[in-house]
């Protein structure tokens, strides 16, 4: 050790012959007592700040001991605590500050592994009773309950024993969020794939080469498969960006061109399999999307017509489908006004949305989409990935490589309303929050080809068809994008100016210049980095009950920011607020721009519009004047599992009397069931509020 005074205080080495034997565990377990345990983590300590003299770290041992036996009574045996807080007063007396902040670091650390392995321990418990409810597409089936095991035992040890310590505390501390950290030096979030090349040219999933079908069927189940077998490859979603063109074009090099039914029965068996089948070792059916719309070949447009009647019908009961998610794209001069070919595909989704809640809308001709043409894609989740600093700018064949997501409330608290500090303090955590991509993007670097079989083997990512087996994958996933994401700006504005940016113009005003802020520092991380940096909308589901539990346990209940069980989506207007349609959307318009790793806006409904399709028609185009890029309109959809009826209900089936009721809503991008909604998902539902037009008089 270097640090300080070579030697300890005069005296300390009277009687050092006299040790304790024993000493008292964390568990209440009496073990027999070491010095040189104590001699090995100071000397750890010194070291991690340039120490080298072990002699040192003995010398300072035998003065823990002797200070201990002056501060424990006779007869009684020293318990762990007492002994390392020793060593503590021991290190900083004798002018070792560093290595005694060091030590505190380390002892923090350790307390934190043993904390965690008793909270896995709960947790598996937990499990056990009940499939944890983070992601409301996992099932409770046993493969599920064995995966959620798995993802815990997982967590854990990436934050013990990976993580840099100050990753790791952010993240407990929940100042920002590590997204799938299940999966953090395994694979990558998520895919637009490329479905017309693997169908021209086969693919493998690991038992024997699949051929390129030779029927419309062949084809949608093959495509089904790609979904299920890459979404065991990675941990996000799985999605067509174009696959109304793809799938065209696998008709026109048939040998024999298949009729509209023909094609109907396929694209309903595509949607079957989709709600059926399963990957992650069986505990969900693969989280995928398709956008269609825009292809104005005949066969294209058979392909996005037999889709969205499939979907109108519902499965095999007139259930609604859950997946995939239908993405119907928007464009001037293809299918926005009467006189545009694909017209007439426009008018059947805005049928099928007002039934289904499927599809949503995306917009090619907004601010930000409009220069890429008709190349952007979204994913039900909202993500999009478009621009790329190392190659072509297009969707197919790249994804997100990993989220984080920053806690804007806490930063807001933190700051007790003054503006000036805030943006100090988002720089600082947007730094942090980058810096952590940045080590989750080497930690993935390291991957092989071989190690993601199907998505680098099959080469479904842009330029894996450059590696061999052994190959890094680095260069390939720049192609990629590190997202930085942010949840709660209507807490943090609330918080800033005492409204948030749906009540007031200025709170408005100072939300937007909080994203635009986000926005110019990503840009500047890609500069800086030389990679995809993005701003992400984040989708939160889990999340947005965790950051306001951990808020809420540090600075209590405070109104219209920690009294409810969540923080309020992304840039979203509280679910709760009242207020018009137009409104809403126009409020939220603005942010969309910014966001260029996914967006999404909704209008909520008291009930499903039915025949009405003209009124879903004016929000569709509301948001396209509105300069949103994603959306889609929200409703309660409950349907009977004995008879099949649907509609809105209060308590049992109005048409058999049946109490067995599928209450369908939409959770950050997705459908599902009430029933698999977490604790602050259920507590958002509850308090959504109708968005009504003016003349409602509301």
């Amino acid at each position: 050790m270097s640090e300080g005074p070579a030697s300890v205080k005069n005296g300390t080495n009277a009687g050092t012959q006299r040790v304790f034997k024993e000493i008292r565990k964390r568990d209440g377990r009496v073990v027999p007592f070491d010095p040189e345990k104590i001699t090995d983590a100071i000397f750890k300590a010194a070291r991690a700040v340039g120490g080298s003299d072990r002699g040192i770290a003995e010398n300072l041992t035998r003065q823990v001991i002797e200070n201990i036996k002056e501060k424990v009574p006779s007869g009684v045996i020293p318990a762990v605590e007492e002994v390392q807080d020793e060593v503590e007063v021991v290190l900083i007396e004798n002018g070792h500050a560093r290595t005694a902040k060091a030590y505190i670091l380390y002892r923090d650390r350790r307390t934190r592994i043993r904390d965690g392995k008793s909270e896995l321990m709960d947790v598996v418990k937990e499990i056990l009773v009940e499939t944890n409810r983070e992601n409301a597409n996992v099932n409770n089936s046993p493969s599920a309950k064995m995966l959620q095991i798995a993802m815990a035992a997982s967590k854990q040890y990436y934050l013990s024993n990976l993580l840099p310590e100050e990753f790791a505390r952010s993240h407990d501390e929940g100042a920002l969020h590590i997204h799938d950290l299940d999966y953090y030096s395994k694979t990558l979030n998520c895919l637009q794939i490329d479905l017309s090349h693997l169908l021209k040219e086969g693919f493998n999933t690991g038992y024997g080469y699949i051929r390129p079908p030779k029927r419309i069927a062949s084809a949608a189940a093959q495509a089904a498969i790609i979904l299920q077998s890459n979404q065991n490859d990675m941990f996000g979603g799985q999605s067509f960006p174009h696959f109304d063109r793809s799938l065209g074009e696998v008709i026109r090099g048939l040998k024999t061109l298949p009729g509209y039914e023909e094609i109907y029965q396929a694209m309903e068996g595509l949607i079957y399999n989709l709600n059926t089948m399963h990957s992650r070792a069986g505990a969900q059916v693969p989280f995928s999307s398709i956008n269609l719309g825009t292809d104005t070949t005949e066969e294209g447009r058979m392909v996005s017509r037999a889709v969205l009647e499939a979907f109108r019908r519902g499965l095999g009961r007139g259930e609604s489908p859950i997946f995939p998610n239908l993405v119907f794209r928007i464009k001037e001069g293809i299918n926005f006004y009467p006189e545009d070919p694909n017209y007439d595909l426009y008018r059947l989704a805005l049928q099928v949305a007002a039934r289904r809640m499927n599809p949503t809308f995306s917009f090619m001709d907004s601010s930000f989409n409009r220069q890429y043409g008709e190349e952007v894609s979204y994913m039900g989740c909202r993500t999009r990935v478009i621009a790329n600093r190392h190659g072509p700018e297009v969707s197919a064949g790249r994804g997100n490589i990993a989220p984080v997501t920053l806690n804007l409330p806490r930063l807001a608290l933190e700051c007790r309303g003054q503006q000036d500090l805030f943006f100090v303090q988002l720089d600082r955590l947007m730094r942090l929050g980058a810096r952590q991509l940045l080590h989750r993007f080497e930690v993935l670097s390291r991957l092989k080809a071989r190690d993601l079989p199907f998505l680098m083997g099959q080469k479904l990512y842009l330029d894996s068809d450059k590696l061999g087996a052994d190959d890094s994958i680095r260069e390939i996933i720049k192609h990629g994008t590190l997202a930085i994401g942010f949840i709660g700006l209507a807490e943090t504005v609330h918080l800033l100016t005492g409204r948030h940016h749906g009540e007031d113009k200025e709170a408005h005003a100072l939300g937007e210049k909080i994203v635009e802020h986000m926005r110019r520092r990503t840009d500047a991380y890609s500069d800086e980095y030389d990679l995809n940096f993005v701003l992400v909308a984040t989708p939160a589901e889990g999340l947005a009950g965790r950051f306001v539990a951990i808020d809420r346990a540090r600075y209590g209940s405070i109104p219209g920011v920690t009294d409810k069980e969540y923080y309020t989506n992304s840039f979203h207007i509280p679910v709760n607020y009242t207020l018009s349609i137009a409104d809403k959307i126009a409020a939220e318009g603005s942010f969309h721009k910014y966001c260029n790793a996914g967006h999404i806006s909704y209008t909520e409904l008291e009930a499903p519009p039915g025949q009405n399709i003209e009124a879903v028609d004016r929000i569709v185009r509301r948001m396209a004047e509105s300069d949103i890029g994603y959306g889609g309109i929200n409703y309660p959809l409950d349907e009977c599992r004995i008879c099949a009826h649907n509609g809105v209900f209060n308590g049992s089936c109005p048409q058999c009397g049946s109490p067995d009721i599928r209450h369908i809503r939409r959770i950050t991008g997705y459908l599902s069931t009430d029933e698999r909604f977490n604790h602050a998902k259920l507590s958002e539902l509850k308090d959504r509020r109708v968005h009504f037009t003016p003349r409602d008089n509301r």
